[in-house]
């Protein structure tokens, strides 16, 4: 099955000078790519190459100035601008580089809060739903907690808890390890690859290949065209990989007798 379809998405700018002509900018140009479901793919590209624009449309915060977009079946570049909004608050979770929580919210009400622009589940249910996807990012007992009282992978936590709580058709997670460590980068990226083993399909805007290898398929973009599309071969594994650098990370802070290294 087909979550997304793009076939030939053009999208120019039109920049405005005083005193000259118009002049258009194309950003993306012909742009087709198919997404199945379960799938878990990354997008790569330098500054300019189209990463913004492509993830903007994907996400219907923007509209291509031609081509089709299907997401589920459903055309979305003629959609009118209420019908935009509910498709991006049910279709797609969103998951950014800063996190977007409301501080002075718990963890669980900020995951309630796309159900309050969901009509179709009764408000009876939205405790229920919020638990059962901060259980699913192993944050149960942190329900109760502030934005501030956790740790950047645990707000990134929350993010993708919030992302899952309508069940949407993928989650769009724009650079989602930007602002995190070495080691909640690696436990980010493990929660990813156990959502996308349960089925759900991810689409990951990222500019480092270390973390595109932890992905199944990655598309790199250069001046507004697809240069590459291709499967990984082998799939990283986030998780043994974090394994791996605590131990990397414990062994250098100790003296080789097994003390630690007080400096």
């Amino acid at each position: 099955m087909k979550v997304i379809e793009l076939r030939g998405i053009q999208r120019s700018y039109t920049m405005m000078s005083k005193g000259a002509a118009p002049i258009v900018v194309p950003a993306l140009s012909g742009i087709d790519i198919s997404v199945g479901a379960g799938d878990f793919l990354s997008i790569m590209g330098p500054s300019g190459s189209g990463k913004s624009t492509l993830m903007h449309i994907l996400g219907c915060l923007d509209k291509p100035s031609s081509g089709t977009y299907l997401l589920e079946g459903i055309e979305t570049s003629c959609s009118s601008p209420d019908t935009f909004a509910r498709i991006r608050n049910r279709k797609i979770g969103f998951v950014f580089q800063a996190f977007n929580l409301l501080s002075r919210t718990t963890a669980l009400e900020n995951v309630e809060l796309p159900l309050w622009y969901n009509r179709s589940i009764p408000r009876r249910n939205w405790k229920e739903r919020a638990v059962s996807c901060l259980r699913e990012v192993g944050l149960e007992n942190r329900m109760g907690h502030f934005p501030a009282q956790l740790s950047g992978g645990q707000q990134q936590r929350v993010a993708i808890a919030r992302a899952l709580v309508n069940d949407p058709a993928f989650i769009l997670a724009d650079e989602p390890t930007g602002n995190l460590d070495t080691g909640m980068s690696l436990e980010i990226m493990g929660l990813f690859q156990a959502l996308n083993e349960q089925g759900k399909t991810i689409i990951m805007v990222t500019h480092e290949p270390e973390l595109a290898a932890y992905t199944k398929r990655v598309i790199t973009l250069r001046d507004g065209k697809i240069l590459a599309d291709y499967r990984i071969a082998q799939q990283g594994k986030a998780l043994e990989d974090l394994a791996q650098w605590k131990q990397n990370r414990d062994r250098e802070i100790k003296e080789p007798g097994g003390s630690v290294c007080i400096s």
